[in-house]
């Protein structure tokens, strides 16, 4: 039975070889987008998930009850960790880890690369796979290898114990080596070093208000997380002084399961962040293959007067209606199944560029039968899904009326082939108004004033040589004539984040005001020559002629507003009883971390409570950017012979910030195009189909004296209005969903009106275009030869 089956609509579907070509286009070009689609979201959904204890996985975060708005970050203080460990009974390990960044050295390779200074239980808590070896951590002269770094370093991977320098200064033994880390992992260092080389460099820190680490916690079994979440809430309590205890400073614990989808702080809690691009490309997949099935039950619906007669016979000679139903959900899931084919073809030669465009390293997984039980999964449900109104519909018609010729569909005002393609180019144009939002969004961001001028402005980072000769170094570069100016920060001016404290008073402050969080940044001289920031009043930081300005502190507006300080002469802001800074000026408001953001309060710090990790330079305008580069990085080598030179100019790195963006931008874009291709390329077959089935009637009208354009219009007239409707149906669709999404910004556009007549004059241009074709060429036909049976 299957077999016959098979056969039948094997035979049915070659023998109109037109509609089975457009609809396993349409079909499979919608299957290979959603897999497409889909192949990124189950990375991102996978995220920290592949941990043999993920589900006893969390983070430690800090959150500040704030003044009238909490506020929740993922770094500790330094001793959190171990006093977690030691007081609370659920806890079966608890780790501190540290980003580092180090030279790693073996004969006379050098290699700068990114690691970690982590506790011992750091690998066995999270279970990284382990190549060779056995990874110590508890000793200070050891140290953990990825495989790639091994490689890197000594070309093979059986390094234990073998020597490597770290920062041309302490030698450790290689206790063990990793294998690869999973793309999907928020990890992303190259080695290991204890946590206890990290206090033999920079002191071993016992402050509870040093935010300097993340904290990782690993739960007993059958540990109730939220009974633990209560008992560490005030662990820190009794370490803070009155100002931070009414300040609210608390902790919670993070499930590893939200680290990468919820990473988005707001009011204390995480709320979003990624989660909001993965459900949106989920729509998106969602919407596609939706659009790709509505085709296929519009072209099988348009045939139905073709099949009535068909139907008719095989009722009369015996067929019930449960046979039909199988026979033409059959047919679509063979259609499916070639698409489905086509499809994976499709998306093979498409993965190279995807991972080129996304960033990454996706693959179909041929080799597993899970693939092949997903696809085959994927093709039957969008076969049923596909086939299953045309299937109950054909079947229901009744064999006397047809066979009598009693049967007509096309006349009636509404029906559900009218509906669905209303339905489709309704997804249609909604995806191409979100894609028009998406890029006046970014282009909004990307005009944005940064409130400094990032023309021939350069960074690179401060090494322990290059900061122990930082003094003599700015005198090289000035005196070289390839920089007109230079200083030195915290984090580079177009970094993605920055430091930031809270518990400082000014002149008129309230307790309450000791709760705001600035964002802090520092300096020694010439921040405003070197960044091209403006300022507002007062004179910037200059410690080689103001000495005393080694306590000073620079505000931006917004710190200034906040402090009610108009004129920054003889103002001080004090940070506890120890600190006190002079306010010598107040800058012009300058975007640092994220440009979809609003500007926060910033205190620029002298070099007397400030730190350094950054050094900025000004490129000499009359000279080519390439000779002035040159020149800085023979100035550099003279200090760190072993160093790589790096640098980045600030207009690449600030246009960094846009990519994540970017991508969403050209994505949606892609397959938003994607989708009005598979709805015209449906539409095109819809106007075949009707053209043909009116050939006579266009004979009889051409022969009573209608002209071609006449008829043409006539022709077109009901597809156009249907486009019209879906237009008119998506508007408020669209503008609802972006309302909604540009909510995750806080400095957003607004939705104009332009994009919603853009996008909708667009569709139905396009429309037109689809429709008209098949109208002229059945109105310019000969009406003799569609006449000649009568």
């Amino acid at each position: 039975m299957f077999k016959k089956y098979m056969v039948t609509a094997w035979r049915n579907l070659t023998r109109n070889r037109s509609f089975s070509i457009i609809n396993i286009s349409g079909l499979a070009i919608g299957m290979a987008a959603t897999m497409l689609i889909t192949l990124w979201m189950q990375n991102e959904l996978t995220f920290d998930r592949a941990y043999t204890h993920t589900d006893r996985l969390y983070q430690v975060f800090s959150r500040e009850a704030g003044n009238g708005k909490a506020s929740a970050w993922s770094s500790t203080p330094d001793p959190l960790a171990p006093a977690l460990k030691a007081k609370y009974a659920d806890i079966e390990e608890a780790v501190r880890v540290f980003e580092s960044e180090a030279l790693v050295t073996v004969n006379e390779k050098h290699i700068k690369s990114t690691g970690v200074f982590a506790d011992p239980g750091f690998i066995s808590m999270f279970d990284f796979p382990v190549l060779k070896g056995s990874p110590v951590l508890q000793e200070v002269n050891y140290i953990v290898l990825t495989e790639g770094l091994a490689l890197r370093l000594f070309g093979t991977t059986d390094v234990i114990g073998k020597s490597v320098r770290v920062d041309t200064a302490d030698h450790f033994i290689v206790s063990a080596v990793l294998r690869k880390l999973p793309s999907n992992t928020r990890f992303r260092f190259e080695y290991v070093l204890p946590s206890a080389y990290a206090e033999k460099l920079y002191g071993k820190s016992e402050s509870w208000t040093g935010y300097n680490v993340k904290t990782y916690v690993l739960l007993k079994k059958g540990a109730n997380a939220d009974a633990v979440n209560e008992k560490i809430k005030y662990v820190a309590y009794d370490h803070l002084d009155r100002e931070d205890q009414e300040a609210g400073l608390t902790n919670f614990l993070y499930p590893a399961k939200r680290w990468h989808l919820y990473d988005k702080p707001e009011n204390g809690q995480m709320v979003g962040g990624q989660i909001e691009r993965v459900k949106l490309f989920g729509w998106i997949a969602a919407l596609i293959i939706l659009i790709a099935c509505i085709n296929f039950t519009n072209l099988s619906t348009a045939r139905s007067e073709k099949r009535a007669r068909e139907v008719g016979v095989r009722k009369v000679i015996g067929a019930n209606r449960n046979s039909l139903i199988v026979q033409f959900i059959a047919e679509s899931v063979v259609l499916a199944f070639i698409a489905g084919l086509v499809a994976i073809a499709l998306a093979h030669f498409s993965l190279p560029w995807y991972n080129q465009l996304l960033h990454t390293d996706f693959s179909l997984s041929y080799h597993l039968p899970a693939f092949w039980l997903s696809w085959m999964a994927f093709v039957l449900i969008t076969g049923l899904l596909a086939g299953s109104y045309p299937a109950f519909f054909l079947s229901s018609f009744n064999a006397a009326v047809v066979l009598k010729g009693g049967y007509r569909f096309s006349g009636r005002r509404i029906t559900p082939r009218k509906a669905l393609v209303v339905l489709q180019f309704t997804f249609a144009v909604t995806l191409i108004i979100s894609t028009l939002v998406i890029r006046k969004q970014i282009k909004y961001a990307e005009e944005r004033d940064t409130g400094f001028d990032k023309g021939r402005l350069v960074f690179s980072p401060l090494t322990d040589e290059t900061r122990k000769h930082y003094s003599a170094l700015k005198q090289d570069l000035l005196n070289s004539g390839a920089v007109t100016a230079v200083t030195r920060s915290l984090v580079p001016v177009s970094a993605d984040w920055t430091s930031n404290m809270w518990g400082y008073q000014w002149p008129g402050s309230t307790p309450d005001d000791s709760r705001k969080i600035f964002d802090a940044f520092s300096t020694d001289a010439d921040f405003v020559k070197t960044l091209g920031t403006k300022l507002v009043a007062g004179r910037d930081i200059d410690i080689y002629n103001y000495p005393a300005d080694s306590a000073a502190v620079l505000l931006n507006e917004t710190a200034a507003a906040i402090m009610k300080i108009h004129d920054p002469a003889g103002q001080t802001v004090k940070r506890g009883d120890d600190e006190v800074y002079h306010v010598v000026g107040i800058i012009k408001d300058f975007v640092i971390g994220s440009p979809y953001q609003n500007v926060r309060p910033m205190i620029v710090m002298g070099p007397k409570y400030g730190w350094y990790r950054t050094i900025h330079y000004k490129l000499n305008p009359q000279r080519s950017a390439g000779e002035c580069i040159g020149q800085i990085q023979a100035v550099f080598k003279h200090y760190t012979a072993y160093y790589p030179f790096e640098y980045r100019f600030a207009d690449d790195a600030y246009a960094d910030k846009f990519r994540n963006e970017q991508t969403v931008k050209l994505i949606a874009n892609i397959f938003a195009a994607l989708a009005i291709f598979i709805s015209c390329l449906g539409l095109f077959g819809l106007a075949a189909y009707m053209a043909e089935s009116r050939v006579k009637e266009i004979g009889i009208r051409k022969v009573l004296g209608a002209s071609s354009i006449n008829i043409a219009t006539l022709l077109s007239a009901d597809a156009v209005k249907l486009v019209v409707v879906a237009i008119v149906v998506s508007i408020p669709v669209a503008w609802w969903f972006m309302s909604r999404w540009l909510q995750n910004y806080e400095y957003r556009t607004t939705l104009s009106g332009w994009i919603f007549l853009f996008a909708g004059l667009l569709v139905l241009l396009i429309a037109i275009l689809t429709v008209g074709y098949q109208s002229v060429r059945a109105a310019l036909a000969n009406p003799v030869k569609s006449l000649r049976a009568e």
